[in-house]
């Protein structure tokens, strides 16, 4: 187990003084596995999760979701959609982050990514909510807190990873965010609710728009709703499987944007670069977390760690609450690719010990990563949208994502305490 730490510690190390972490889990991973079994063994075992994981079928989901949030972007619904709720909320107190809440999990359904959720809606829903008088800080944060819904509805990439990382079912995973996910939109809101409850200022009112308006603008998205029906219907039906779902999905994207007459040759063409940039550092990342993977079973760590919390005779829940308390505290110092790569493997195989469910257990981490995508210093949700409005500061992002936090350490307690919310939804779809 000292070896395994020794390990961690470098790898951490190389991390901090700018080393990618792919590259860092391949170097302690490799060198590791070569220290504890020989230089030849720690090659041959390297070189073949690189191949495993290049001919790895089930891998081929991640370019095809990519590519499909991709297309989706450039057909510009991402703007459409957000015209549509500003016009059926946008009249209410606090209506435009109501609206902005809604269109992050939307547009979330089909990127995948919180991180270019929260991108592509700043972009959007910033500029008016600033101009309708909004402080700095109320729309920044809602930007930077609704895009972690993106992660907790399908197609998400966090849990792609995950269950490629652990074997698990990624279909099981999809159908078990339904209620998370909406549970957290519906906090979110809550806490929207509440915000402006206590202080009217911060949720300034919009005109109100006719409804023949409001019913013209929902036109606009009936090629989402298709695809949207199309992908998850298919997929939780059974109908299709992940993977055909992922390019259904991307050639419905595509034709789409090609129907908008928004995507040009060139578009295509950075559309296709981006995914293969994309997809090609998910799977380096991969490769490491694999190697590193490798290196720590062999030190026999999992089993320590499985040994030491039956011998501290821990309930589950307080196994759960004590890693619930891990990821807080490296979410605020990891990126949280890096940290599922790194941690989740781990952390299953020491709770799968005590009957937790793999499927229940990477909704409960992909949770817990996301809420360190708001978390200072490091929080990359909040300095995405700083990067793209520069004009806020730093600290009002952070200050504005403070309710959304509560709101998803309310859910952690929430599947903590009543798991069916995760589990429920497998039986309907099984």
């Amino acid at each position: 187990m000292i070896t395994a730490l020794i390990g961690f510690a470098f790898v951490l190390g190389l991390a901090f003084i700018g080393v990618p972490l792919a590259f860092a889990l391949i170097l302690v991973g490799a060198g590791g596995f070569a220290y504890l079994r020989g230089l030849d063994p720690a090659l041959s075992m390297l070189s073949q999760q690189v191949v495993d994981v290049s001919a790895n079928y089930g891998l081929s989901v991640l370019p095809m979701f990519i590519l499909m949030g991709l297309f989706v972007f450039r057909a510009k619904l991402s703007e459409d959609l957000y015209q549509c709720a500003h016009s059926w909320l946008g009249h209410r107190k606090g209506g435009l982050a109501h609206a902005t809440v809604a269109s992050c999990a939307v547009f979330g359904a089909v990127s995948g990514s919180s991180v270019a959720t929260c991108a592509t809606m700043s972009k959007v829903a910033i500029p008016p909510m600033l101009r309708l008088g909004y402080s700095p800080t109320v729309s920044s944060g809602a930007v930077a807190s609704a895009g972690v819904l993106a992660a907790l509805i399908p197609p998400s990439v966090p849990l792609i990873v995950y269950g490629l990382l652990t074997e698990t079912d990624i279909r099981k995973l999809f159908i078990a965010t339904i209620v998370p996910g909406l549970l957290l939109a519906l906090l979110f809101i809550l806490s929207l609710v509440v915000t402006v409850a206590i202080k009217p200022s911060l949720g300034p009112t919009a005109e109100r728009v006719p409804v023949r308006e409001r019913l013209r603008l929902m036109n606009g998205l009936w090629g989402l709703l298709v695809l949207f029906v199309i992908v998850l219907g298919g997929m939780y039906s059974g109908i299709f499987t992940v993977t055909e779902c992922a390019a259904i999905g991307a050639i419905g994207a595509l034709a789409i944007a090609l129907a908008r007459r928004r995507l040009s040759l060139d578009g295509f063409v950075e559309c296709m670069v981006d995914t293969a940039r994309t997809t090609a550092m998910i799977f380096v990342i991969l490769f490491g977390a694999l190697t590193f993977a490798n290196f720590v079973s062999l030190t026999g760590m999992t089993f320590d760690l499985v040994m030491l919390i039956e011998n501290m005779n821990l309930s589950v829940t307080g196994v759960l609450i004590a890693i619930a308390v891990i990821y807080l505290i490296l979410g605020a110092i990891m990126e949280s690719m890096g940290l599922l790569v790194l941690t989740a493997p781990i952390f299953l195989a020491v709770v799968a010990n005590m009957g937790v469910d793999p499927v229940w257990f990477g909704i409960f981490v992909v949770i817990l990563i996301e809420l360190g995508m708001l978390s200072p210093p490091v929080g990359m949700n909040v300095f995405t949208v700083k990067a793209v409005c520069p004009e806020i500061p730093i600290r009002a992002i952070f200050v504005g994502t403070i309710p959304y936090v509560v709101a998803t350490i309310v859910l952690v307690g929430l599947v903590i305490a009543f798991p069916h919310i995760i589990t429920t939804p497998l039986q309907w779809f099984s």
